[in-house]
């Protein structure tokens, strides 16, 4: 999407900076900037604004050549508007966009082409209508044809589908997840029968057959629950918090980085909450992305100066 960010109530006008957001595409782009090679795959209008998408895009290193420009619809737009120091209001237009019904010919080009070793999809893009949730699902097909992994970051947003909604498609496609990540209310979503405690709900869905939980604890950091041994805890990388958009998708993105890499447990977690506080540290979605060489600034003592 082209997103726009206020600097107060939206209704008495004022500025706006213009930016993209999406939360694939942030992942895409922490990925990116870890070194990573990354496809993204997805819907624009043809108009300027699906241009400014893919132009971001390929400037930050994100393969594209999968996306499709659709004339008949626009690209979605998104509106953050601050209303406290700590809380923002979104305000989506995404209903009929290009990106709420992606093709499925797109996936499929790029699965044939260099199969992904990680696909990696969000709880968003089903809830943005039928045909965004077809594609999804065949994506995950295809993803178990070449025997990819499959992350799924449940990111649930309620302004754009209920709750029974979202647990009726993520619990249909929970047999092909192999890493969740998602915060204590969320697991609900994925798991038949009431709810248990977070450390309960997790255990139920390894049983199922996801190999990694990711509980996301927010300022309290993260949990990871797996088969071998017991949860493995990481805190949070203490920053000053600037906003606090986008730093899930960061963590995301430094996770499967590590995985990518071969790391632990441990070293997947510890890179996750360092790509999170760096994005919590940062103003905008994907802007305060850490690169490979900046993983270690974090632990400078404050008033560092890097020459």
């Amino acid at each position: 999407m082209v997103a726009l960010r206020g600097e107060g109530p939206l209704k008495l006008g004022g500025t706006l900076r213009v930016s993209v957001a999406g939360a694939e595409s942030n992942v895409a782009i922490g990925l990116a900037r870890l070194g990573h090679r990354v496809h993204w795959t997805g819907a624009v209008g043809a108009d300027e604004a699906g241009e400014l998408v893919l132009r971001t895009l390929r400037a930050e290193g994100v393969e594209v050549s999968g996306a499709t420009r659709d004339a008949t619809a626009p690209t979605g737009l998104l509106l953050f508007e601050p209303r406290l120091p700590e809380v923002t209001r979104v305000h989506y237009y995404r209903t009929g966009s290009a990106g709420s019904r992606p093709a499925p010919a797109a996936v499929e080009r790029v699965f044939a082409t260099a199969p992904p070793r990680v696909l990696h999809l969000t709880g968003i893009t089903p809830a943005l209508g039928p045909a965004a949730r077809a594609t999804a699902g065949h994506a995950l097909r295809l993803a178990r044809r070449y025997s990819t992994l499959v992350c799924l970051d449940v990111n649930f947003r309620a302004r754009l589908w209920t709750a029974d909604e979202a647990a009726e498609v993520l619990r249909g496609w929970l047999p092909s997840v192999d890493v969740l990540i998602a915060s204590g209310d969320e697991l609900p979503l994925c798991l038949p029968g009431p709810a248990g405690d977070p450390a309960e709900d997790a255990a139920r869905l390894l049983a199922l057959g996801v190999r990694e939980v990711v509980l996301t604890h927010g300022a309290d950091g993260a949990t990871a629950f797996t088969g071998a041994g017991g949860p493995h805890h990481q805190p949070a990388v203490p920053v000053r918090a600037v906003d606090p958009v986008g730093a899930g998708d960061a963590f995301v993105a430094g996770y499967l980085s590590a995985l990518l890499d071969g790391a632990d447990l441990a070293g997947r977690l510890a890179r996750a909450a360092t790509t999170g506080a760096f994005a919590a540290a940062s103003r905008g979605d994907w802007e305060g992305a850490p690169t490979r060489a900046e993983l270690s600034l974090l632990g400078a003592p404050p008033g560092t100066v890097v020459r």
